[in-house]
């Protein structure tokens, strides 16, 4: 099981892939809505599209995840659309 398997088994939803100063600023935005978040090293050889500035400093770019706190989960786990 992938890293990003395990996150989506935890009810975590992929958002985004950014650097700083744009990465904090979206978690704090994310986090302002009520949503959990955390982050995880960027995976050039997962992320989408064109991705060869992000291979060079992959160090740089984290991917951000988000999920609803678990108050407001349904029991089965999932997140309400």
């Amino acid at each position: 099981m992938t890293t990003e398997d395990e996150l989506r088994s935890e009810g975590w939803e992929k958002q985004t892939t950014y650097d700083e100063p744009r990465l904090s600023e979206m978690a704090a935005a994310y986090e302002e809505l009520g949503l959990e978040v955390c982050t995880r090293p960027l995976d050039p050889a997962r992320a989408p599209g064109c991705t060869a500035c992000m291979a060079a400093e992959p160090e740089r770019y984290r991917t951000l995840w988000t999920r609803r706190p678990p108050e407001r989960r349904d029991p089965g786990g999932e997140s309400p659309r």
